[in-house]
């Protein structure tokens, strides 16, 4: 196998007419890592992916893989391999053919390039299929096939555009596992966009999470879960709540900020002015459903939903100028004291469970 690339992305863009996909974003993946680029429809991730690929052409800016800036370089010449959404198997080719593709294309004999195409199939247990159909095949084979394609050429760096979103929820977890085996013993760098928090979360090395073209955070899955760079990135991910208002004291490393509805919180930070309009998150799991003694460390609302999800029990809450005030309760803790949907309620949380959220 080739040794893996480091993929520098330099000040690129991506403008479609009036409309800029993608904003002027740097990043840099280490060599040999996962990194998943994460966000919602219409963020610029596939539109960065192909640029990476050389399938879409970059506005400005530069794309660096290795030592080589293969920014105007056509994708066959950039060390990369893409497998797509929709795997672009060859109907009418057995797997073999389907596989060896490439190489034909590069005008690598029949007997190699068969050699070749048998290894990849028998690398991703495929092999008893070798003279099938596409067709003859379930959507899990599918994927192994069009992986097998990609990995044929030798890539520095293979890059996957939703490559899990066509398969069932079963299938999805052996794949993602399958997936970051095969990258650990290849040692390549992948780079792989979903729009799956829970995929990037067991996948990536690195997350890179964008919004409306812009990378919002680009950091490890422990970072990204326990100190979210934005309130953006603390909705998307689904794990802190935000409280937004403006800052009334900053004093002996505590900022205290008042929310619209006139209820005042606490968090750890300095450096805010009085009057500043500030965001700050709180772990949904972090959240008692108790009062606390401080009351700028807690809230009071009204219940709207229970989840049962059966180690734990998600409660939304209204109040405090959110209508999605989100709890996590261990299910043991939850049942000692269940209530109701309609129940006014008191929540707290400690001061460490607060984190002042800075903007994109």
């Amino acid at each position: 196998m080739s040794k893996a690339a480091e993929i520098d992305i330099v000040s690129v863009s991506k403008v479609y007419g009036a409309t800029t996909a993608v904003h002027s974003i740097s990043l840099k993946i280490p060599a040999g890592s996962y990194c998943c680029f994460l966000g919602p429809s219409g963020c610029g991730k596939t539109s960065t992916l192909r640029m990476i690929a050389g399938h879409e052409s970059i506005s400005s800016g530069d794309i660096r893989l290795g030592n080589a800036v293969v920014t105007d370089f056509p994708p066959a010449k950039r060390g990369t391999a893409m497998m797509f959404q929709s795997y672009a198997l060859f109907p009418h080719l057995d797997l073999i053919d389907n596989v060896a593709f490439s190489l034909k294309m590069k005008g690598v004999d029949k007997e190699e390039r068969r050699t070749r195409a048998l290894q990849m199939l028998t690398l991703m247990q495929m092999d008893a299929y070798a003279t099938r159909r596409p067709a003859q095949l379930s959507g899990g084979q599918q994927q192994r096939v069009a992986l097998a394609r990609a990995l044929i050429t030798d890539p520095e760096a293979l890059l996957l555009d939703e490559p899990l979103s066509a398969l069932d929820p079963f299938l999805k977890i052996r794949m993602r596992a399958e997936l970051k085996k095969l990258q650990k013993s290849l040692g390549i760098t992948f780079v792989h966009v979903t729009h799956s928090q829970e995929e990037a979360m067991a996948l990536a090395d690195l997350i890179v999470i964008m919004n409306d073209g812009k990378i919002e955070q680009a950091a490890t899955p422990r970072k990204v879960f326990e100190e979210p760079a934005t309130a953006f990135v603390a909705r998307f991910m689904g794990d802190h709540n935000v409280l937004s208002g403006r800052v009334v004291s900053s004093q002996n490393g505590v900022t205290t900020l008042e929310a619209p509805e006139g209820q005042a919180f606490s968090v750890r930070g300095n450096g805010k002015q009085v009057g500043e309009s500030v965001d700050i998150g709180v772990r949904t799991d972090r959240v008692r459903l108790d009062a606390s003694a401080d009351n700028t460390l807690g809230l009071n609302g009204i219940v709207s939903n229970i989840e049962y999800r059966g180690a734990s029990v998600k409660i939304t809450v209204v109040g405090a100028g959110s209508d999605d005030f989100t709890v996590i309760a261990n299910d043991g803790d939850y049942f000692a004291k269940p209530v109701s949907v309609g129940d006014a309620v008191s929540l707290s949380w400690a001061l460490e469970d607060a984190i002042l959220l800075g903007h994109a």
